[in-house]
């Protein structure tokens, strides 16, 4: 076993012990590196879970008469949640400037969007930028910390990764799509499509106990994208926010909102992959 270097985080400790286990071979050795697998993501989720936690229990139990306004106690909640996860030493400073950077980067985009009806804020709050609540932007920083720990924990390597231009570039397309499909002809098939050009030969390969294993990266983006849709389920069944067809009564986020979390995942990983460079399956071989 390799010991983790001083200074390293609570967790790289605990995985370390973890990794350094002996489970025979056969059935037992399978279901560890199962369990050892759920182990992993469950601790890259970390800052989603207790995000979402929040948003349930400040559903059902916040009271309606106190005087800070729910959307405040969340947008405190989640930097306190935020100090904590550093103090001690859940998650690296590394890590807490990827939530920074997609909390700029998603509170853009909410501004935008709330102004243009895509969906609303439907409770008062003071900590907020015009319709926009400050606690919004730490959920799209969820996703940014996800990516970002789920790349280390697994020692994420790559065959046939694009150039690294050309991703950026595709990440820009996506993003301003976003906004100019309110005036300009929406894009997002050509941009699907030119997703799956680019990516269809590449597979991640990742590693749970000691064994690299592999999935298509398209695939992989697709079942991260199907667990956030979910997760804006809770949200919206939470009130945290709502989309026009729920202003009525609570139904399911429309499918469509599949497809572009899709695409924002693309952006995502493209962002953190500027901060994880991605590497081939074998350092200095062939790929």
């Amino acid at each position: 076993m390799i010991e983790p270097p001083r200074g390293a985080t609570r967790f790289a400790r605990v995985r370390a012990r973890l990794e350094a286990a002996q489970p025979s071979g056969g059935p037992a050795a399978a279901l560890y590196e199962f369990a050892l697998f759920g182990f992993k993501q469950g601790w890259a989720c970390l800052f989603g879970a207790l995000m979402l936690s929040m948003l349930i229990a400040t559903h059902l139990f916040y009271p309606a008469e106190a005087p800070l306004a729910r959307y405040d106690f969340l947008t405190l909640g989640a930097v306190a949640i935020q100090l904590a996860m550093l103090a001690f030493r859940l998650e690296s400073l590394r890590e807490a400037k990827v939530v920074l950077a997609f909390h700029i980067v998603g509170t853009a985009m909410e501004l935008f969007k709330t102004a243009h009806g895509s969906w609303f804020y439907p409770e008062p709050s003071l900590l907020r930028i015009g319709g926009v609540p400050l606690f919004s932007g730490f959920m799209y920083a969820a996703v940014g910390s996800y990516i970002a720990r789920v790349w280390r924990i697994f020692d994420f390597r790559f065959d046939h990764y694009p150039p690294r231009w050309a991703t950026i570039a595709l990440a820009v397309a996506i993003y301003l799509n976003f906004f100019t499909h309110h005036w300009l002809p929406d894009i997002r098939l050509l941009l699907f499509a030119t997703t799956a050009i680019m990516f269809w030969r590449t597979p991640v390969w990742f590693t749970p106990f000691r064994t690299a294993r592999s999935m298509p990266l398209l695939l992989g983006w697709f079942l991260v994208a199907m667990f956030i849709w979910g997760a804006e389920n809770i949200g919206t069944f939470s009130r945290a926010w709502l989309y026009p067809v729920q202003r009525d009564g609570w139904q399911p986020v429309p499918l469509e909102k599949l497809g572009a979390w899709y695409l924002l995942m693309i952006i995502s990983f493209v962002l953190v992959s500027l901060l994880h460079r991605p590497q081939p399956r074998f350092r200095g071989g062939p790929q």
